[in-house]
């Protein structure tokens, strides 16, 4: 009878040492994906952000920045913004499932294509070289539409939710833009100053406000969307603001230091710096998927993906994924 218990003991312990064991930690049922682009390799990966594997990689363009996924989630672009000599003109569109490039977009004679945004089947996309942003529809495969900016350096872009304001950082003219669409269909730019380098660029959760991280100074400034006016600036302190990201809930404001190696979390309501978590060398991508339990930080210099428990402010994991991670996406 003594043998017999200690067998259903050793059973037990057994079963409860697999369990937690990390070979059956990383079986997942999960379907969301962490999408990211490796600068370096020029390549596009898709990770299961459960067991941190990379699923698989697809040949890009040269130089890719930034990515997003269709609202679907069926799709990504990446757009190929080039090497210094080698000035980009074209967007990778990606079937995420079969791991393929299906179209690469010729964008010429716009150039250096790279901030990106998906809202209501289009794809918006900033062409840096040109001063200007354009739409391209999937569809038609046509771009439909073009905005010129006339800022140096119109870099990332933003999309508010009924499509009828369009948000630029424009790095070199110190300035953003907010392009509005009028009832008449006419779209009229304001030009606001904000301070040196404007780089990350987000929309708080709400829709009223635009956070802007400077890349040469140190700040940021919160802009306020109805009246177009600049209402704070914060001091960060930051030594190269890359990416900005709010939090879900608003809640906070998380910006990677590209040269001093940190994410830099800001509560948002007190408008203070309240953690630096150091990463590693040049943490640029940020992405928080919905639900706002984690975030996931390219740092581009060290080749791995940095995810990060939001309010304790632990690295929980750090995901390997090829040479310098940059932008990224997230597949629900």
């Amino acid at each position: 009878m003594m043998q017999a218990r200690w067998w259903l003991t050793a059973v037990a312990m057994a079963v409860t040492m697999f369990a937690g064991s990390p070979g059956h930690a990383q079986r997942s049922t999960s379907t969301s994906r962490l999408l990211v682009l490796n600068k370096d390799d020029a390549t596009f990966a898709v990770i299961d952000p459960a067991t941190g594997r990379v699923l698989g990689t697809v040949p890009v363009g040269q130089g890719p920045h930034e990515l997003v996924a269709s609202s679907d989630g069926k799709w990504a672009f990446a757009s190929n913004y080039g090497t210094g000599p080698a000035p980009g003109h074209t967007i990778s569109m990606i079937d995420i499932a079969a791991l393929k490039e299906v179209r690469r977009i010729d964008v010429a004679p716009l150039n250096r294509p790279h901030g990106l945004a998906f809202v209501k089947g289009a794809l918006y996309f900033t062409a840096e070289a040109n001063k200007a942003i354009a739409r391209y529809d999937p569809v038609t495969d046509k771009i439909d539409w073009k905005f010129e900016t006339g800022q140096d350096g119109t870099h990332m872009v933003l999309i508010a939710r009924d499509a009828k304001i369009i948000l630029t950082s424009n790095i070199a003219s110190d300035s953003i833009s907010e392009i509005e669409q009028g009832p008449d269909g006419a779209w009229k730019q304001t030009i606001i100053p904000v301070g040196k380098g404007p780089e990350g660029i987000e929309l708080s959760p709400d829709g009223r406000e635009v956070w802007s991280a400077h890349s040469r100074d140190g700040g940021v400034s919160v802009t306020d969307v109805a009246s177009r006016k600049v209402t704070g600036t914060i001091d960060v302190g930051t030594k190269r603001s890359n990416r900005i990201k709010l939090t879900p809930d608003g809640k906070y404001a998380l910006i990677s230091d590209l040269e001093a190696g940190d994410l830099v979390v800001l509560d948002a309501a007190a408008r203070k710096t309240i953690r630096r978590i150091p990463l590693g060398r040049m943490p640029e991508g940020i992405v928080i998927p919905p639900g706002g339990s984690r975030a996931y930080v390219a740092v581009n210099g060290d080749n791995h993906i940095a995810v990060i428990e939001l309010g304790t402010w632990q690295i929980a994991s750090r995901i390997q994924t090829g040479k310098g991670p940059d932008g990224m996406a997230w597949r629900p």
